[in-house]
């Protein structure tokens, strides 16, 4: 398969096709890795967004309001998760959220979100993945706050199922373009006043 942008020198493959068209869907958002370990646990791929954001008023200089936010994307093969499987991902979430999280007024917002790649998804599974919710907020949401996402998805049978949160599911469905919606009047409004 020919790719129609160059790969970055410094974006792994992956031996398992899948994961690698995954990849060049976040390779411009996120940093990947291979083969990533975290409190004992392995992952096939590993992505991570930083988001810095400040406000500027009457020059650059005068800045004001500035956070940021994260994003880590965890992602491993499990042939048949269980809902076991999907809690175990949430406690290891909770763990690393208690290490990774600098906790300040800079502090916007975290994602956990984790993903398996199975060959089906099981109905207990799915029902359980699209009733998840676990959002954190950090000091009464003064520090922000961090969420716990959850994806499974079966490629070959081209199911997905993911928590409402999990923005970066739609990477996943491979065998669907991703759809670039322009905002309407009102959302370029809405931009235009938040800027």
């Amino acid at each position: 398969m020919t790719e129609r942008v160059a790969r970055p020198p410094d974006v792994p493959r992956w031996d398992d096709d899948y994961l690698d068209a995954v990849a060049r869907r976040l390779w411009s958002h996120y940093d990947l890795e291979r083969e990533f370990r975290v409190a004992g646990e392995s992952f096939d791929l590993y992505g991570n967004l930083r988001i810095e954001t400040e406000r500027h008023a009457f020059h650059p200089t005068v800045r004001f309001a500035r956070h940021h936010s994260n994003e880590y994307l965890f992602v491993r093969r499990e042939p048949r998760p269980r809902v076991e499987t999907l809690k175990a991902l949430e406690s290891l979430g909770e763990t690393i959220a208690d290490d990774w999280i600098d906790a300040d007024e800079r502090h916007f917002s975290t994602d956990f979100t984790f993903v398996v790649v199975a060959r089906e998804i099981p109905n207990d599974v799915g029902e359980f993945v699209e009733q998840y919710r676990n959002r954190t907020l950090l000091k009464f949401g003064y520090y922000g706050h961090y969420e716990i996402n959850l994806v499974v998805v079966a490629p070959d049978r081209k199911q997905l199922v993911s928590s409402d949160s999990a923005g970066v599911a739609e990477a996943f469905r491979t065998w669907q373009p991703i759809e670039h919606s322009e905002p309407g009047r009102l959302g370029r409004f809405l931009d235009w006043i938040t800027r």
